[in-house]
């Protein structure tokens, strides 16, 4: 039987991207299938598989819609000379077969980021050229007639798409991401103890982990001044351009020595391995890698009630769902979380309830999807 030309469209592939890892995971998933494996990017950053065809689409781009929508094009272009038998887009780009709604749904987290600002700006943030460029690229996808199915990490963001574009149920999938659980392991007491040496993290303190790049987003300023309200360190993992404005704000609430800038790491693993929870109350995420990542690790999570990762939360018994700007909440979480993961029936519970989630189970479930629409 010929092999299956698959093409998955990412615009651009970093290796501490959320969505590069999914992208990254999924493909190492599908090579023990029967297909052609291939990937149009900008560019590609990190390791490369010889079984995987990497085709770069760098058009010039002389500003941020000028990027989305050279790249668009030009990707559009390429595989429609290409004979592949499936498109399937992590971008907004309309034509293609299949489109991973794993950013969600922009605006969205636009009225998220709104929650941020004073009312003038909320207004320049909905009329800004480059969102609503956005806007109706993915207005024109959802009304493509090429489309065929939809994949969604979260039923948050099916929803999402079903209420604001009406696209019909029985078109999208949610196929939540793979974790390697037996990569993603929690340490035991004396790896955890030379890890605490190293990271300089006192060995009975209570120890939180933030990772993600884009601190606005991702919640970093919400969950320093839930920290700054208990005795708990924070290990940031990640970067960003405004990190000396969150430096700032932990010396002025007066926790600057427990809150550790760490920088963007390669390895995660041992940081989740040393630390006791990991905190996320992030403002808008369909699902990201990082919830699945901890709870691997044996770690309780505290994220928020706009994340699809609260999908895998029961409050109480693997982690805490909060508003993403309710810091009196999430402080309150932070002190009722175990002072330890490791041994805890939290953190027992965190492990347990991500070991369905392998790399195994979405790969079955991307072929059925795949066979379907062939079919």
């Amino acid at each position: 039987m010929k092999a299956c030309r698959l093409v998955i469209v990412r615009q651009k592939y970093r290796p501490d991207g959320g969505a590069e890892r999914f992208v990254s995971r999924a493909l190492e998933a599908l090579e023990q299938h029967n297909l052609d494996l291939n990937v149009i990017t900008r560019e590609w950053q990190g390791d490369t598989n010889p079984n995987w065809h990497i085709h770069l689409c760098n058009p010039l781009k002389l500003g941020r819609i000028s990027r989305e929508r050279g790249f668009a094009g030009s990707a559009r272009a390429l595989w429609q000379k290409e004979p592949f038998d499936l498109v399937q887009s992590h971008e907004r780009i309309p034509g293609c077969d299949i489109y991973r709604a794993g950013d969600g749904v922009h605006r969205r987290w636009l009225l998220q980021r709104a929650r941020l600002l004073p009312e003038w700006r909320r207004k320049w943030l909905f009329s800004n050229r480059y969102h609503r460029y956005v806007m109706c690229a993915e207005r024109a996808m959802y009304a493509a007639p090429e489309l065929k199915a939809v994949i969604c990490n979260a039923e948050m963001i099916k929803q999402e798409i079903i209420d604001d574009f009406g696209v019909p149920a029985d078109k999208i999938t949610v196929i939540y991401n793979a974790i390697d659980n037996q990569k993603f392991m929690p340490a035991d007491a004396r790896q955890r103890q030379l890890l605490r040496d190293q990271y300089r993290i006192p060995q009975q303190a209570h120890c939180l982990i933030f990772v993600g790049s884009g601190f606005e987003r991702k919640g970093l300023a919400a969950a320093i001044r839930a920290l700054a309200a208990t005795d708990s360190h924070l290990l940031v993992v990640g970067k960003d351009k405004a990190e000396k404005r969150y430096r700032a704000l932990a010396q002025s609430l007066g926790c600057s020595h427990r809150v550790h800038f760490m920088g963007v790491q390669k390895q995660t693993l041992p940081f989740y391995q040393a630390a006791d929870a990991l905190l996320l109350p992030t403002l808008y995420d369909p699902l990201p890698n990082v919830i699945l990542e901890a709870m691997a690790c044996g770690l309780p999570v505290i994220t928020s009630t706009t994340c699809g990762g609260a999908e895998f939360i029961t409050p109480g018994q693997n982690g805490f769902v909060t508003d993403a700007l309710d810091v009196t909440a999430i402080s309150t979480t932070i002190q009722v979380l175990p002072r330890q993961a490791l041994g805890s029936s939290m953190g027992e519970a965190a492990r347990l309830r991500i070991m369905s989630a392998t790399p195994a189970h979405l790969s079955k479930q991307l072929i059925s999807l795949y066979n379907r629409l062939l079919d």
